[in-house]
C-alpha cells in the first residue's frame, strides 16, 4: 500500500513538472494568434506555408497568416495576413517567404519600405517574391557542376590530343620548308 501511494506522488510530481514546461514553452515560442487588420499578397508559389504561421519584420513577430487559397483569375496563391493594429506597413513594402534553417520551417517575411502611404486595411501587398525551392537549387548545382566537370574533361582531353600532335607537326615543319609552292 505504501509502495502505491509513493508512485502517485511521483506520477503527480511529473505531471507538474509536464506542465510548467508546456506553459513555459508556449510563452517562449509565442504561439498565439495575432489579431488585427487584414492584407492580401499574391505569389506565384507559396510552398511550406499555411494558415497561422508567423509574419515578421526584422526577425519580430508582427502578424499571423490567416488564409491561403488560389485566385481562380490569375492562377495565383493569395495569401491573407493578419497584422498587428500597432504596425502600419508602407505600399512599397515587400512579402516574401523565408525560411528560418536550411531544415525547414517557413514564415513570412515583410520589409517595409519609404513610401509615406500606408497599405489600408483590406489592401494589397504588390511587391512579393515567392518561397524558393532548395531542391530545385541543389538540382541545379549538381547538374551544373557535372556539365561543367564533363566540359572540363573534354577540354583536357583537346588539350592532351594538341599536345600528342605537336611534335609530330614541329618535326613535319622543317620538311615543308624546303617546298617551294610551284607547280
Amino acid at each position: 500500500m505504501n509502495h502505491n501511494a509513493i508512485e502517485t506522488i511521483l506520477g503527480a510530481v511529473v505531471l507538474l513538472i509536464a506542465g510548467i514546461f508546456l506553459v513555459f514553452a508556449m510563452g517562449v515560442a509565442d504561439l498565439r494568434k495575432v489579431s488585427g487588420y487584414p492584407v492580401i499578397a499574391n505569389f506565384s508559389k507559396v510552398d511550406g506555408i499555411s494558415s497561422g504561421m508567423d509574419v515578421r519584420i526584422s526577425g519580430v513577430k508582427v502578424g499571423s497568416i490567416s488564409k491561403t487559397e488560389l485566385d481562380p483569375e490569375t492562377y495565383l496563391a493569395k495569401v491573407t495576413l493578419s497584422i498587428n493594429p500597432k504596425i502600419k506597413l508602407p505600399t512599397d513594402t515587400v512579402a516574401k517567404i523565408s525560411s528560418e534553417s536550411l531544415l525547414g520551417g517557413k514564415y513570412m517575411a515583410l520589409e517595409p519600405g519609404a513610401e509615406e502611404d500606408m497599405i489600408a486595411p483590406g489592401g494589397q501587398i504588390q511587391y512579393t517574391q515567392a518561397s524558393v525551392n532548395l531542391e530545385e537549387m541543389i538540382g541545379k548545382f549538381i547538374f551544373s557542376s557535372a556539365e561543367g566537370d564533363d566540359k572540363k574533361k573534354k577540354d583536357a582531353t583537346d588539350t592532351d590530343a594538341e599536345e600528342a600532335l605537336a611534335p609530330a607537326a614541329d618535326e613535319a615543319a622543317p620538311a615543308a620548308d624546303g617546298f617551294s609552292e610551284t607547280y
